[in-house]
């Protein structure tokens, strides 16, 4: 049965819905209100408020940290700088992905990795021999994603007087009013954001700090239900949905590379030898066989199909994750998508897919299964840049 995070005192009371999903073998909140729309728009035009414990949280370090996560890490984590953020993946000796997380350094030698997927063991076989201390903090450190254009403001008044100066992917040890929290400039939703890390017995004074705070500036508690929506606009892929972890599947064909998945830019050959090396310069030099693409799926088909059987257009009114088969315009399936949502702020229908090599070029017109009725049809889909929502409040100063 999932257990409650330190946060659940509060949410509990605020999910008017029940919706509730396990996350991670924690309860988290699917919607606050019976739908998400609220906390959507909150994320986009105010802050949401997000209850990110279940993320596993590890602890690493001594004089050999940055030597094993230079050596677990696709990015070669030894010349990050103390006080940045960086998003990378870890992959097997088949340069397969395992898992995608963030990276904090916090000291010369004191790093926390985030995962989607336990991975302590795997930290602790690679660290055999080496001179590194390594703790699970998933229990001890309770978390919350600020996410939206009025969450800088929100710190600002909650007592964080330096939060000007954090810059984009940085990490700073502060206090919400005298609390001492880790905050980084970081975030699912693709918009200005923090996520906010604090011990557990202090979990609720930060909560309350932050919605107390937040109230003139239109602060909203917020579940993965809207949050799906917003990574989707940010092009951001699931752990799970868009891919799977090479531990945990069978088939060959269910596993992806860093180059498939896009990747591509972590990864410096140049630096000498970590997991996966080798498999991926192979891929580099023979070329992949997936590449991950946006998608833009035509109203003005889906309308036509829609009304072919004197029906409106009516979309799941949640972000979808069943897969959907992707095709040519010969009618050959060439791939699927696999994370797919009506935008409300873009007024777009948007997928994340993966399509076979050949048809990633942006403008590529491409169908894609859609069932009305029972009946599978096809409608056409643009392959297009992403993220699809990038504003620049997100990185600026």
């Amino acid at each position: 049965m999932p257990i409650p995070t330190p946060f659940h005192e509060r949410t509990q009371s605020l999910c008017i819905s029940y919706r509730w999903k396990d996350w991670a073998g924690y309860c988290a909140v699917s919607s606050y209100d019976t739908n998400h729309e609220r906390e959507y728009f909150a994320f986009r035009e105010s802050a949401g408020l997000l209850d990110v414990t279940p993320l596993y949280k590890y602890e690493v370090s001594g004089p050999d940290a940055a030597a094993l996560l230079a050596r677990m890490m696709v990015r070669d984590l030894s010349k990050l700088k103390v006080g940045r953020v960086a998003y990378t993946c870890w992959c097997d000796d088949e340069g397969k992905v395992i898992d995608d997380g963030t990276v904090s350094r916090l000291g010369e030698s004191h790093f926390r990795v985030t995962s989607a997927d336990p991975s302590l063991y795997w930290l602790q076989a690679l660290s055999r021999r080496l001179n590194v201390q390594l703790e699970d903090a998933s229990t001890r450190l309770a978390a919350l994603a600020l996410q939206g254009p009025t969450s800088r403001a929100i710190l600002r008044d909650a007592g964080v007087s330096d939060i000007d100066a954090l810059k984009f992917f940085g990490v700073a040890r502060t206090a919400i009013q005298g609390i001492p929290v880790w905050i980084s400039r970081t975030g699912y939703t693709g918009d200005l954001g923090y996520e906010v890390w604090v011990e557990r017995d202090q979990a609720l004074a930060v909560w309350d700090a932050l919605m107390a705070a937040g109230g003139p500036h239109g602060i909203e508690p917020a579940g993965l239900d809207a949050l799906d929506v917003t990574r989707i606009e940010a092009g951001f892929i699931l752990l799970g949905v868009d891919y799977y972890s090479s531990h945990k599947v069978i088939l060959e064909s269910r596993k992806s590379t860093p180059l498939e998945l896009g990747f591509g830019w972590m990864v410096d050959l140049e630096r000498g030898n970590f997991i996966g090396r080798d498999a991926i310069a192979a891929e580099m030099k023979h070329g992949s066989v997936w590449q991950l693409v946006g998608l833009e799926v035509s109203w003005e088909e889906l309308e036509a199909l829609y009304a072919s059987f004197n029906l409106p257009p009516s979309l799941p009114p949640t972000a979808r994750r069943d897969a959907l088969p992707v095709y040519d315009g010969e009618g050959r399936q060439v791939g699927q998508a696999t994370s797919h949502t009506w935008s409300p702020l873009l007024k777009k229908y948007l997928a994340i897919a993966s399509v076979h090599r050949g048809f990633e070029a942006k403008g590529t017109k491409l169908q894609i299964e859609h069932t009305v009725e029972y009946e599978r049809r096809k409608v056409t889909a643009t392959v297009a840049p992403t993220p699809f929502f990038d504003p620049e409040r997100k990185r600026k100063p």
